[in-house]
């Protein structure tokens, strides 16, 4: 497998060609035992008949999310075992053709050591509607981030210090693998109490422009009096500029956040990262109120020489405000629009590549496929690479991923200028330009063997085991090309 890195605001590999990766989640947070409070975080059910058929539904990319807790469950002592277990995936992913980078998830401060969770004597909340109050109002969870932050000592060592010391010790034993994409520092970082007033603040923002003269009051009062369902108290903010303008009352929160505290984080581990290896993309997210549409201002990261991370991309994440909840099945376009086109300004604002490390998050069973369809075909127009929250052992058969499942060109020589699939008349379609002659193909993943293709270059295909997807492969000519192919 070629190395991947980063070429202005794109992924190429060794060979030079741009890189497009279709992806999904792998995240175990461990099974919980509520009699015992013991979480086992070997419960791992993946095996390898799942990663193979993850390769032939056309994943080459998958986020491996690690947990801080399980790795060094006491201070400065490193579980191996468990990354051991880890390192077993992330080659099994290497031998079906599948790059891997490497998440340290959390959620709600879940996921950090306890020894590494310092709440000031608040008691966390156990959350009654939805997994994220935590972070809304759990004043245990907020004080847990605001120490991480302020690098608060334990034993004499700043938490942070652990943390940056710990993912040394992660990219040192994985620094080699020949299927390494890159470093997802921290899940959706949250600013700790200040994140608690953005919570507020989005609340109070929101009264305000419920009331103003962007909605239109007596419909929208109408439905909330009446108590209509909540699908229907939705619709007045399944406006872009009224979703907006409801969000923004927490960006100078976020803003400050993100130079003062987020920015000086990101150097100190990158840092520690680099100390042992330069392989590997250092990924950046964004905060996790920056994934609801308040802007990012995290700077392009650069160490305290001055010198910058060439191998950066831009990770964020973006979910409608349904997710989570019974009322997934009516997941607006509109709100997810307003989210990901100001990931967009962010990514051209830093000028590295985007990968949606989250999105989607629809429960088995639901119906909101076409919203799916929606936010693959707005990657696929920006030529951002996307891994789908989330992958589960079972999920094969599941209509979302015959939705993930589509033509897609792994690897173009040359400058991409366009690429699309559709889905109604099964034609795939591929623009790109090529400067000198070049000997390198094409790579174009489709779920079926091609009924016509029509291109410059001469083409070929392989099917994927006893599979039906198979890999093109198209020479490439000097100049503009296109390629058609029909499935």
């Amino acid at each position: 497998m070629e190395k991947i890195s980063v070429k202005g605001s794109v992924f190429v590999d060794e060979s030079g060609r741009e890189r497009i990766f279709n992806g999904v989640n792998l995240v175990f947070k461990g099974a919980y035992d509520e009699k015992t409070g013991e979480t086992d975080y070997f419960a791992v059910n993946w095996d390898e008949d799942m990663i193979r058929s993850l390769s032939e539904m056309g994943i080459n990319l998958v986020r491996l999310g690690l947990v801080w807790r399980a790795i060094e469950p006491q201070p400065g002592k490193y579980n191996e075992e468990y990354l051991d277990m880890m390192e077993h995936y992330f080659d099994l992913c290497g031998k079906y053709g599948i790059y891997v980078y490497l998440d340290m998830h959390q959620d709600c401060y879940h996921g950090m050591p306890d020894w590494a969770t310092v709440t000031d004597s608040y008691k966390r909340r156990k959350p009654k509607l939805i997994w994220a109050e935590g972070y809304f109002i759990d004043k245990a969870v907020h004080r847990a981030f605001d120490n991480f932050w302020a690098n608060t000592p334990v034993c004499g060592k700043g938490l942070q210090d652990y943390f940056a010391d710990m993912w040394k010790h992660v990219a040192k034993r994985f620094r080699k693998k020949k299927n390494l994409f890159g470093f997802d520092i921290l899940n959706e970082p949250f600013p700790g109490t200040d994140g608690g007033k953005v919570f507020k603040k989005i609340i109070s923002s929101g009264v305000k422009t419920i009331l103003s003269d962007k909605v239109d009051k007596p419909k929208a009062i109408k439905n909330i009096i009446k108590g209509d369902t909540a699908t229907e108290a939705l619709a007045v903010i399944d406006d872009r500029e009224i979703f907006r303008s409801i969000t923004s009352g927490g960006d100078l929160l976020i803003k400050n956040f993100d130079v003062d505290k987020y920015y000086p984080f990101l150097q100190k581990v990158a840092s520690a990262i680099r100390e042992v290896t330069k392989n590997g993309i250092i990924i950046m997210e964004a905060s996790y109120w920056s994934n609801i549409s308040i802007p990012c201002s995290t700077p392009r990261l650069r160490y305290p020489d001055g010198t910058a991370e060439e191998n950066l991309a831009f990770a964020p994440h973006g979910y409608d405000l349904t997710v989570d909840t019974p009322m997934t099945n009516t997941a607006s376009n509109k709100r997810v629009d307003t989210i990901f086109d100001e990931h967009k300004k962010t990514q051209e604002k830093l000028g590295i590549p985007l990968i949606v490390g989250e999105w989607g998050g629809m429960v088995p069973g639901c119906e909101e496929y076409p919203h799916l369809e929606y936010l693959l075909e707005k990657f696929d127009h920006s030529y951002w690479s996307q891994t789908y929250w989330c992958y589960w052992k079972e999920m094969k058969d599941e209509k979302i991923m015959k939705i993930i499942s589509r033509p897609l060109p792994f690897a173009v020589p040359g400058t991409i200028n366009k690429y699309e699939f559709n889905r109604k008349n099964q034609t795939f379609k591929l623009k790109f330009t090529v400067e000198n002659s070049t000997r390198k193909k094409v790579e174009i993943y489709s779920p079926k063997a091609p009924v016509e293709i029509i291109s410059k270059g001469k083409s070929t295909y392989e099917h994927f085991n006893d599979s039906d997807a198979v890999m093109i492969y198209v020479g490439a000519c000097k100049g503009e090309n296109i390629i058609e192919i029909k499935i």
